[in-house]
């Protein structure tokens, strides 16, 4: 399994839910979503200031095997690139 980490800014948690769950994961008692061939645990992190300014942040974790790295985790990282904008 391969690890990736994201910090996303201006994600919602709840949306990063949804695309897990798009992307056949399903949540666990434990708070990681299990998916064919991978794995991921998301959490709320602090706020990134900019001056008075505050923007929320993720953090995603992915574990993948070789399969689910090439044809899931393409798809996840273009739902995370349309986020926020």
């Amino acid at each position: 399994m391969f690890q990736h980490i994201y910090e996303l800014r201006s994600m919602p948690l709840w949306l990063l839910q949804i695309y897990l769950e798009e992307v056949n994961g399903i949540l666990q008692e434990n708070g990681w979503y299990i998916g064919p061939g991978w794995r991921a645990k998301i959490e709320k992190m602090n706020d990134f200031h900019i001056g008075s300014l505050s923007v929320g942040q993720v953090r995603l974790e992915w574990w993948g095997d070789e399969v689910a790295n090439k044809e899931i985790l393409p798809k996840l990282e273009q739902k995370m690139i349309r986020a926020g904008g």
